[in-house]
Parts: C-alpha cells; sequence; structure tokens
C-alpha cells in the first residue's frame, strides 16, 4: 500500500475516533472532534496530491478515497442531528446526492467513463466541512454555513447529472 492510500485509510481510521469524541463527555471533547475532522478533511487534498506527484494513483485509491470522503462527512452530519443542530431532512438531501452521484459514476465506470471531480463538486465538498465545523462548535449563525452547504450539494448534483446525461440516457 502506497503513502497515498495510507493516509487516505487513517481518514477512514478517524472517524470511530472523531464520533467518540463527539459523544465522550471529556472535557473540551466537541473542539478535539472538530481538531480531528479538520485533520481528517485536510488529507483528502494530501493523499490525492502525493498520488499524482508521485505517480502512484491506485484503483484502490481511486475506490477507497471518495468512500473515505462520503463516510467521514456522513458521520459528522449524522452526529450533528443526534446533537440537534442540524436538520435531519437536510442530511438526507446531502447523502442523496452524495449516493446518486456514487451510483452515476459507477454507470460511467462499467462503460469506461471516468467522471472527474468538477468545480462544482469541490465548492460542495468545501462548503460541507464548512458547515460541519461550524455547526460542531456551535458558531453563531452555523445554519447560514449549513443552507450554504446544502445548496451547493444540489447544484453540484445537478452539475454532475446534466454534464453526464448522456451516459444515463446510453441504452446498452
Amino acid at each position: 500500500m502506497n503513502l497515498a492510500n495510507k493516509i487516505t485509510a487513517l481518514r477512514i481510521l478517524l472517524i470511530p475516533l472523531f464520533l467518540y469524541f463527539v459523544y465522550t463527555d471529556l472535557k473540551y471533547h466537541i473542539l478535539i472532534a472538530t481538531i480531528i475532522f479538520v485533520f481528517a478533511a485536510l488529507t483528502d487534498s494530501l493523499d490525492g496530491y502525493i498520488a499524482r506527484s508521485r505517480n502512484q494513483v491506485t484503483k484502490f485509491g481511486k475506490f477507497i478515497d471518495p468512500l473515505a470522503d462520503k463516510l467521514m462527512i456522513t458521520a459528522a452530519l449524522l452526529s450533528l442531528v443526534e446533537l440537534e443542530r442540524i436538520e435531519g431532512w437536510i442530511v438526507m438531501v446531502i447523502i442523496a446526492r452524495e449516493l446518486i452521484i456514487t451510483g452515476l459514476r459507477a454507470v460511467a465506470a462499467s462503460d469506461g467513463v471516468v467522471i472527474a471531480a468538477s468545480m462544482w463538486g469541490k465548492v460542495k465538498t468545501v462548503t460541507q466541512i464548512v458547515a460541519v465545523v461550524s455547526a460542531l462548535l456551535a458558531i453563531p449563525y452555523y445554519n447560514i454555513f449549513v443552507i450554504i452547504a446544502l445548496i451547493s450539494t444540489i447544484l453540484s448534483g445537478v452539475d454532475y447529472i446534466y454534464k453526464n446525461r448522456k451516459i444515463l440516457n446510453a441504452d446498452k
């Protein structure tokens, strides 16, 4: 396993640690959970950079990296629902988009087409991270960041579907 894939695996291993600190009663538990989340989010850019710069992009990495991202965001969002900081329907819309686009990518891959991350996909990721951090820390008006993340998530999903509609319309 190369370094990039090890960093991605670390991101997955950080999820239970993140959740532990979200739900424990230790002093500063939410701050610690937030630091873990931010660290995990930063590793997402790092592993991709390392894989590309060292020409070590692997099939395993292509599979596990987006999965790690989705697991981390989903764990954070679901914990925020339980903490009553984000409404469940918002999280369901975000998770639904992730599942739909993952399915679209799988269909495209079966046709030998790779759907690269778009600008809207990157905006979606950043706004989701900001929303999670602001909600974890309960900063004033954090719901504004949550709504921005929701909107960017929807726009990203629409963008991916629109740009790749031929894949969905292809009969084989």
